[in-house]
């Protein structure tokens, strides 16, 4: 199993849930990363969430530009596992042309929970997801809805419905030759968050994603899990030890 992470880069973000780039000038606001994971086995090439689909200088996506260095196509991702459908974690799935928007992987199955989707839905207005960029998302072709509250996409994926920082958010684990990923989305985004152990306000239910992160972390010790994370900005991948001290 491979692990790349797709750093597209360091953000802030408005009341708005609007997106700047951080730089050397700017650089004293309160930092976001958005970093999707493409995870590589025998079997799949499988996007982990999918970012904001932030752009280069040269109109390119940041994400392409990753992919390309390590000499992999859009084309030739398999499965897009999307976790929740906050702006920050979809944008980066379609792509505007001068036709209107096309799947940026096109190639691939994408996976959405069916009950997150009627959420947002319930919740027009809100800033965190970006009802224009949803409403072409769900029209692209290759949606698999789901529905259940866990099981098996493959013998090597499975996800499981935990809620906590939305209603409806879920949360996948990848498995391949007795090498376990894991991947918390914004339930655990940061190493910090297994360091802290607090209820965010920003979350829908910050108590039960706080339980869900001690859970978790009992079992990564217990099960040598690799954990990435979404919004960290200096950790892509961490594995906890039984002596809790991060690699």
């Amino acid at each position: 199993m491979k692990i790349i992470p797709l750093k597209e880069g360091n953000f802030s973000a408005s009341k708005t849930k609007d997106f700047t780039l951080l730089t050397e000038e700017n650089f004293n606001t309160v930092p976001g990363i958005k970093m999707p994971f493409l995870i590589i086995t025998e079997n799949d090439y499988i996007l982990l969430d999918a970012g904001i689909g932030w752009e280069n200088e040269d109109g390119n996506p940041v994400i392409e530009g990753i992919l390309a260095k390590e000499n992999i196509r859009p084309e030739q991702i398999t499965k897009l596992l999307l976790s929740h459908l906050h702006k920050d974690h979809i944008e980066g799935a379609i792509r505007s042309t001068e036709d209107g928007f096309e799947a940026a992987f096109p190639n691939a199955e994408i996976y959405i929970q069916k009950r997150e989707l009627d959420f947002a839905l319930e919740n027009m207005g809100n800033p965190s997801f970006d009802f224009n960029i949803l409403e072409q998302l769900i029209q692209l072709p290759h949606i698999v809805w789901m529905n259940g509250d866990k099981g098996k996409i493959t013998d090597e994926i499975s996800y499981e419905v935990v809620g906590g920082h939305t209603p409806f958010m879920q949360v996948f684990w990848i498995r391949e030759n007795e090498e376990t990923v894991f991947y918390g989305a914004d339930d655990l985004p940061q190493a910090s968050y297994l360091k802290y152990h607090l209820a965010y306000k920003s979350d829908f239910d910050g108590k039960k994603a706080m339980k869900l992160r001690i859970e978790w972390e009992k079992e990564a010790i217990e099960n040598r899990w690799k954990i990435l994370l979404y919004h960290d900005l200096t950790k892509a991948v961490i594995e906890p030890c039984k002596e809790k001290k991060m690699v």
